[in-house]
């Protein structure tokens, strides 16, 4: 990548880089008949649920800055036997994968202000330090690329640092896709909303717009939703030191 590329980062930023042998990211459209073809990028929500897997509290939503797509596109199609759930024994489908999956994420958290019952919890520099640790750690909890049976690996990285194939690219628009959810705790009229967009990929780079933008089209699911609240008993310890 060009050393005099720059990507805006927060004081609570962080940077790593998600790597795997497969990846899966799908959505329910291309999903007819029981097969899996995945977009040829990670969506934002997915990244999103990554960011969260190395380390989440209901405190504070991650934003997903940008992604970099450090090896090449590539696919691999896979006969796979599903259970039959309604009649027993086994199917057959045909799942297509990304293949030799690596990614660079630059993410930073804000206050989720509908969580008001947390406020007692929104100490920045806490929750930025334990991020941080947790990312040199490999994440707190598994880490998937798409799909469960695809496992992902985290490790710490300068976001733009070292070679990729789409470094000199150019610009490749990735098609039609989804963004992300916006959940009941997220917004002010806690809908439940799918978000969809073109993502335009320059030099390897995406650069996403946060959800609620208007660069994105939005689909409501469900409108007013109830939002469960964590209060003391309610198995949250929120004066509880992490480590």
């Amino acid at each position: 990548m060009k050393q005099d590329v720059q990507y805006e980062k927060y004081r609570n930023s962080i940077e790593f880089e998600v790597f795997g042998p497969y990846a899966l990211f799908s959505e329910v459209a291309t999903r007819v008949g029981g097969e899996k073809f995945s977009y040829q990028i990670p969506t934002y929500q997915a990244l999103k649920g990554i960011t969260e897997s190395v380390y989440w509290k209901p405190t504070f939503i991650w934003y997903v800055d940008a992604v970099r797509v450090v090896n090449r596109i590539q696919t691999e199609s896979k006969g796979i036997r599903p259970i039959k759930y309604t009649q027993g024994g086994n199917d057959l489908s045909y799942y297509t994968y990304l293949k030799d999956v690596r990614y660079q994420v630059l993410a930073h958290f804000e206050w989720n202000k509908q969580r008001e019952d947390l406020a007692a919890d929104r100490d920045e520099n806490k929750h930025h330090n334990i991020a941080k640790r947790s990312v040199n750690l490999g994440g707190r909890r598994d880490v998937f690329l798409g799909t469960r049976e695809c496992q992902g690996y985290v490790e710490p990285c300068e976001f733009g640092s070292g070679g990729g194939f789409y470094d000199d690219y150019g610009e490749m628009d990735m098609g039609y896709t989804f963004h992300s959810f916006i959940y009941p705790d997220e917004n002010d009229q806690h809908d439940f909303i799918a978000q969809f967009w073109r993502p335009v990929m320059h030099n390897g780079v995406i650069e996403f717009p946060q959800p609620g933008s208007r660069e994105l089209d939005s689909n409501l699911i469900r409108e007013n939703r109830h939002i469960r609240q964590f209060v003391p008993g309610n198995n949250v310890n929120l004066g509880e030191e992490e480590s």
